[in-house]
Parts: C-alpha cells; structure tokens; sequence
C-alpha cells in the first residue's frame, strides 16, 4: 500500500498526501518566512482563520476544499473532524483526518492543555501534529504532559523557533529534552498502517526550503 506522506511547510503547516488526494492544513503566508511554493491539495484546514499568518487558503494550488469549522466531512475518501478546542480568545479548531487506514490529528493552536471533554475525540490516535515552542500555544512541558495524556504512536512537533521564522517561539529543543527525545530531523515522514511504531515515537520534520 502506498504510504501516507507527511511533509512539515512551517509553523502548523502540514501537507498530508494520501492515494487520492492530499491535505494542506493552516497555509502559510509568505511573512512567516516560510513558502508554500506551488502547492496543491484537495482540503485546506484552518485552525486559528483570524490568524492571516496562517490561513492563507488563496495561496494553495487548485481549487480545495476549506474547511474552518466544527463538523464531519469527506473528499476523496479522505475523513476530516473539526473539533472546537477553547483558548482565552475565543477558540482554535482541531483536526482528525483518517487517510488511507492511517489516523492523524492536527491539535491546532490550543493555549491550555483541552480538558477530558476535548480529549475524547482523540482515541487510537496514531500521527499527532501538536504545537511545543509557546507562543501563545503549548510550552514544552505542556506539550509533553499532553503527548502522555493523549499517547499517540508518533509525535511530529510543529510550532517552534526555526532559522526561517522571525517570530518569538522557543527552539525545539526544550521539548526533546522534555521528551526524552534525540530524534534526526528528516525531510518527510511517510506512513502505512503496518508501520507504525507499537512505542511512542518523535518524529523531527525539516521545514520544506530549509
């Protein structure tokens, strides 16, 4: 079977590549200091669409679906959650995608750790994207504590201080070290539903440019 593709563009910028399509979540704005370049997908999620840093939908190849809002859908067999998660201003979303077998969730920009009501929804959880450089998100002794609580197979880190990012976010060192983690940065992660680690594993993603 074709393995899904996981590629990190900056920030909370994912695209999420399966047999029949591919998923873009929070698109970047060329002011974060990342690029999405010529990139297409069938779905765009956003997480914070008050934030133009990273919900620059119109930048995206093609002509996708955008999605913002709580709510089950579906495009191309691929299956999206939006799931509302509170923060101090207002609300972040999060998403679930099941690609090609594999479950994948996007957390979002969430400033508190979500409390029992919020984690519900994210059961057998095997690829979880979650934000660790603060920030106005997660630190990386929350983002730690929440990895446990939530207890993926793979952890991918986003949302931390790269040589592209001009913006104020902690390295992602204080979550390894957190972790326990000494993971070799790679340029993408592909998965399969018979390759997926039985122990929680990190996974470093290179920004795409860098």
């Amino acid at each position: 079977m074709r393995p899904v593709e996981i590629s990190w563009l900056g920030r909370t910028c994912f695209r999420l590549r399966g047999r029949e399509g591919a998923v873009l979540t929070d698109p970047v704005a060329a002011s974060t200091g990342y690029s999405l370049g010529r990139t297409t997908a069938e779905i765009v999620t956003l997480s914070r669409s008050d934030d133009p840093a990273i919900s620059n939908h119109d930048g995206v190849q093609g002509d996708p679906r955008v999605f913002k809002a709580p709510g089950e859908y579906e495009v191309r067999g691929i299956l999206v959650t939006g799931i509302t998660v509170p923060r101090e201003d207002g609300r972040t979303m999060a998403f679930a995608y099941e690609i090609d077998g594999v479950n994948i969730v996007h957390l979002g920009l969430p400033d508190t750790q979500p409390d029992a009501s919020v984690l519900e929804h994210f059961e057998n959880v095997d690829v979880l994207l979650m934000p660790v450089g603060g920030g106005g998100s997660l630190s990386a002794s929350e983002a730690a504590d929440l990895m446990q609580r939530i207890d993926p197979n793979i952890v991918v880190p986003m949302n931390y201080r790269t040589d592209l990012d001009s913006m104020h976010l902690d390295p992602i060192d204080r979550f390894l070290s957190e972790a326990g983690a000494t993971p070799e940065p790679r340029p993408r992660l592909s998965v399969t539903r018979s390759s997926i680690p039985s122990e929680l594993t990190v996974e470093v993603l290179k920004p795409r440019g860098s």
